[in-house]
Formats: structure tokens, sequence, C-alpha cells
């Protein structure tokens, strides 16, 4: 596939390497799952949700995607990081939405062209917590997840007002998360957990497709007898497997080097 555009000043910048080597494969098995098409086992619910934080979600689908029985969309990955930590993650998420749209085409060079945070002060703001910095921030996002390259406006949110017992936070089954609704052609709510495993974390997602805001409340708004098209989850799995693949791959070395540079 072809990698997005770079411009001059991109080219400069001392991470651009990353997006020069070649994307990491990914895995066999995952590629295998893609193929096989939807699950047969559905994704804990977003009403269950809390299952998933707690790491009780086991008789539920872990990695793959389909439809739910209400018509609304899934997509679930598992993803080991070897030699990363949770405070990379933490960092991760806020660097790549400010400074240069480089930081966000080195995650995956073929499909991600811009994120950019609504509240730059606040996300470089040294008294808020690393692990605070996207929380009540947006990002807007440019990028591919199948039908070509698409506008996006993730809505981070503390996890509490996204529904979530915070007690569940800071436990084995789960150091750190982000969590997000996100407004596009197709609204989804977003949760990416992550904790230590073996030599370094695992990295654990979940979309649900269907579900956006009203009045303050996440709901399901996709209308009453529609499903979700299976290409919609697919495509975003399918993204998934790739984008965190490759940032497994750098994410070591990228936060080596501009760690102390948000």
């Amino acid at each position: 596939m072809k990698k997005v555009g770079v411009i001059k000043e991109e080219k400069q910048l001392s991470y651009y390497r990353f997006f020069e080597q070649e994307l990491a494969p990914v895995p066999q098995e995952k590629l295998e799952i893609l193929k096989q098409g939807p699950s047969k086992t559905e994704m804990v619910s977003f009403e269950e949700k809390d299952l998933f934080l707690k790491g009780e979600d086991d008789d539920y689908c872990q990695i793959g995607f389909g439809v739910m029985k209400d018509g609304t969309g899934f997509v679930c990955n598992a993803t080991y990081m070897p030699k990363v930590t949770v405070e990379m993650l933490d960092w991760w998420f806020p660097w790549h939405s400010v400074g240069s749209d480089l930081r966000y085409k080195i995650w995956d060079p073929e499909d991600h062209y811009f994120a950019r945070a609504d509240r730059v002060d606040y996300v470089c703001d040294p008294n808020v917590p690393m692990r605070e910095k996207t929380w009540g921030v947006s990002h807007y996002i440019m990028e591919d997840v199948g039908p070509g390259p698409e506008f996006l406006k993730l809505n981070f949110k503390r996890p509490k007002d996204f529904g979530y017992d915070e007690n569940n936070i800071g436990t084995s089954k789960c150091s750190s998360m982000v969590c997000a609704i996100g407004e596009s052609s197709c609204a989804a709510a977003m949760t990416h957990k992550w904790y230590p495993y073996k030599d370094g974390v695992m990295f654990c997602s979940r979309f649900w497709i269907g579900m956006g805001v009203v009045d303050g409340n996440i709901i399901k708004t996709l209308p009453e007898g529609v499903k979700i098209p299976e290409i919609v989850p697919q495509g975003l799995f399918a993204h998934n497997i790739k984008e965190f693949t490759n940032l497994a791959a750098i994410l070591p070395q990228v936060y080596k080097e501009n760690k102390d540079n948000l």
C-alpha cells in the first residue's frame, strides 16, 4: 500500500525514520480471524462494559468483529506489546495529538493523516497528570479505515463520564485506559485499556458501533430495525490489528527519544 504524504518539514524531524520503515507485520492468527468473517460470539455489551475493565468478560469475544443482535457493530482486539510500559501508553495518546502531524502518521503511515487536539494548552500543561491529558479533549482526525480517508472527531472522556466504575482502574487487569465517543459517518463508543503482561503490556480494545451521545447520555443511536453492515466492523478490525501491531513495534524507541518533548 502507498503511504500518506509528508511535507519537507516533517522529513527533518528525528522520528521521520519510523515513517520510512516497513510496517510491522500483523500476526497470521489475526489475519485468519479477519478472513473468517464475523465472530459467532458477541462482544460484551456497552451496558456491561465494566466486565471488560475487570477482565471478567472471558465468555465474550476477545479478538474479532461482528454485529450484535440489536444491530450495533462491535470490534475487539488484544495486542501483546513487548518492552512497552503503562507509562509509555499514558504518554502516547496525548503526545500524538499535538505538535507535528507526523506523530500520528508514524503510528500507521498508510492510513493516518493527522490527529489534532482541540485543547493543546491543556494537553501540554505540565500540571495535568499524563493519564488525564485526554479527559474532555477532542481529537480531530483524518484516517482511512477501509472506504478511503474520512474525517473523524474523537471526544475523549474521563472514564466515569463514559459510565465506568473508576474503582476498576489501577488493577491487575486495567492499569490505565482511554475512552471516547467517535463522531463520523458512523458513531461509535471506544475504549482501550492496558496492563502489565510478561515483559510488556497487554493492550485491549473495544468498539461499540452505533452508539452516540444524546442529552449527555451514551446510548444506541442506530435506528430500530437497522443493522450496521458487516463491512463496517470488518474494516475497523482490519485497521485496528494493523495500527496497534505497528505501535507496539515503534513505541519503546519513540518514547525513549521523545518522552520529554510533549
